[in-house]
This record gives C-alpha cells, sequence and structure tokens, in this order.
C-alpha cells in the first residue's frame, strides 16, 4: 500500500528548484499578517453586515439550498460530536494548511511555488470581498434560529460580542476561507502525490464544510464563493507544464505495439535455432519471397538414413523419361 503522500514523480533535483527558506518564511509571514490586520477594517460595519445577512439568507431559500439548521442538528444530538465540531474549526484551519506547504516545500517545491501562488490569490480575492461585502454569519441571524455552538459548548476562537473582538472581525463570513484553503490543500495534494488513495484527501474539505456550516459560522453561499474563487485562481495560475508532463506521459502515451523480444543467448547459453543475417533486418514489406528466402539462411540438419532438401536429387522432367 501506497502513502497518501507518496511524490507523484521523483524530481530530477529538488534543492535546485526549492526557493530560498528564509525569504518564503518571510513572504509567507507577511502575507498572513497583511491579511489578518485587513480584515480588522471590515469592522464597525454591524449595520450593513446584518442587512447583507438578511440578503443571503432569503437567496439561499429562494435557490431552494438545503437549511444550514440540518446540519446543525446532527450535531447537537451529540455533546461529544459537537465538541469536536468546535475543535475542529478552531484548531485545524491554520495548522492543516501550514503543514500542507511545508510538505510541499521540502518533497515537492515546484508543487509547493505553484500552490502558495494559490493560495495567496485565492486570500487576496477572499480579503477584498471581506471589505466591501461585510456579513455577518448565521449564528448571529435571529431569522436562522441557530446556535452558537463555540460560546454554548466551547471551545471558541471568538469574543462573546463583535464590537469588542480585537482579535477577528466576525463579520467576514464570505467567503469561507476554512472552506477555500482547505479545498486548495486537497487538491494541491492530489495534484503532487500518485498513490490511489490520494483522493481521500478530498475527505478534509467534505468535513470542513460540514462543520463551519453546522457550527453556524457560515452559509452554503460562502463556501459556493470561496470554490468559485478558488476556480477563477486555479484558470489564472495554472500548474506548470513540467509538473503535468511526467504523469500524461505515463496515463496517456500508448504502449509499444510490438514489445521488443528477449535477445538469444550466447555462449554458455543454448543458441537460438537459426540466426538471421543482417540484410534480413529490412522490414518484410520491401523483401520478395525469393530475398526472404535467400536471405533467411535456415540450416538442415540431416541424420542418417533420411533426406532433406540438401540431398535429394532434383525431379527429372517428364520429356527426359525414357
Amino acid at each position: 500500500m501506497t502513502s497518501l503522500t507518496e511524490p507523484a514523480e521523483p524530481e530530477p533535483d529538488p534543492r535546485a528548484s526549492r526557493p530560498p527558506l528564509v525569504r518564503e518564511l518571510l513572504l509567507v509571514v507577511g502575507l498572513f499578517l497583511v491579511y489578518k490586520f485587513g480584515r480588522q477594517l471590515a469592522n464597525g460595519h454591524t449595520a450593513e453586515a446584518f442587512h447583507n445577512a438578511d440578503r443571503v439568507w432569503s437567496l439561499e431559500r429562494a435557490l431552494r439550498l438545503p437549511g444550514e439548521g440540518g446540519v446543525q442538528g446532527v450535531l447537537l444530538d451529540s455533546d461529544a460530536l459537537v465538541h469536536a465540531a468546535n475543535i475542529y474549526y478552531a484548531t485545524v484551519h491554520f495548522p492543516a494548511t501550514l503543514a500542507f506547504l511545508v510538505f510541499l516545500y521540502l518533497r515537492r517545491p515546484r508543487h509547493y511555488v505553484w500552490s502558495r501562488r494559490v493560495l495567496a490569490a485565492l486570500t487576496a480575492a477572499a480579503l477584498v470581498l471581506h471589505l466591501s461585502f461585510p456579513l455577518a454569519p448565521p449564528r448571529m441571524l435571529p431569522a436562522a434560529h441557530l446556535v452558537d455552538t463555540a460560546q454554548v459548548f466551547g471551545p471558541s476562537v471568538y469574543a462573546a460580542r463583535p464590537d469588542t473582538d480585537t482579535m477577528a472581525n466576525q463579520f467576514a463570513a464570505m467567503p469561507s476561507l476554512h472552506f477555500g484553503w482547505a479545498l486548495m490543500v486537497a487538491i494541491g495534494l492530489i495534484a503532487a502525490t500518485r498513490s490511489r488513495w490520494r483522493w481521500l484527501w478530498l475527505l478534509h474539505p467534505l468535513l470542513t464544510l460540514l462543520v463551519v456550516v453546522g457550527t453556524a459560522n457560515h452559509y452554503w453561499l460562502d463556501a459556493l464563493v470561496a470554490t468559485a474563487l478558488l476556480a477563477v485562481a486555479l484558470a489564472a495560475l495554472r500548474m506548470p507544464a513540467a509538473l503535468t508532463a511526467p504523469r500524461l506521459r505515463r496515463h496517456l502515451l500508448p504502449a509499444p505495439a510490438h514489445p521488443a523480444l528477449p535477445a538469444p543467448l550466447h555462449g554458455s547459453g543454448t543458441p537460438a535455432p537459426w540466426s538471421a543475417h543482417a540484410a534480413f533486418r529490412t522490414p518484410p514489406d520491401s523483401l520478395t519471397a525469393a530475398q526472404v528466402l535467400d536471405r533467411a539462411r535456415i540450416p538442415v540438419q540431416v541424420t542418417a538414413g533420411s533426406a532433406s532438401a540438401a540431398t535429394t536429387p532434383p525431379p527429372v522432367p517428364t520429356g527426359a523419361r525414357r
């Protein structure tokens, strides 16, 4: 059984394609800080955030999307399940993405550069939408009749009141970067590995989707918008051809029509019954029957008391009989 993270193709020299570590650390930390502080700019738009929440909720009902309460109802049936969902929401998002980047940096440097660019583009697009479309999560919307599972059951990463929360912007529900990052992690690992089990990485975004909806932190539309933004980022930042060519060659190129035959044994091995002259290696379609017989040079062995083509006299013409 192969590992879920078995590399897709051995890279010729990972060190040659791996970017400098210090530069990458500064770049990733810088992008994270810009995103973290940029989200804070959307704080204070309480009235607009709740107005947009009413619009999103009405749009979901018009589109006949399933209610978020259906997922939350399953979680609330079990204290252990709702605690597990809260812990997953609070602890998996950043560590899983960081572990994904570290793995690619060490094992698949060229995939790392591509994945980092896609994640940066997705996060930048999300930040623009957070600033232009503040949105209160469904746990704050009275019309949704949902429970704030983190506040009731714990643990919670948010303050009880959004206006007193100095660590996070609770009005940045759309798009859901919890789901968007999880989906990119799955896509990146599927692209960078070759294990037959690699498709199981899709369970990560699926589980993340159920968690963010079940804990009432996001709407279904938040995940749909994140998927659309990721699709645009993937279309704009295509995977380099050098990363896709080996896999395409392995899966798309046909096998040889005439597999090579094993060479005849020489020396102490058993000799081949006959060997063709070098001239016979010309394609048979370009030889006449007489040339084939002349160039084959098939030896004839004659034992005592037997006749062969080499010893049997030619037939006498009919006109020569007496």
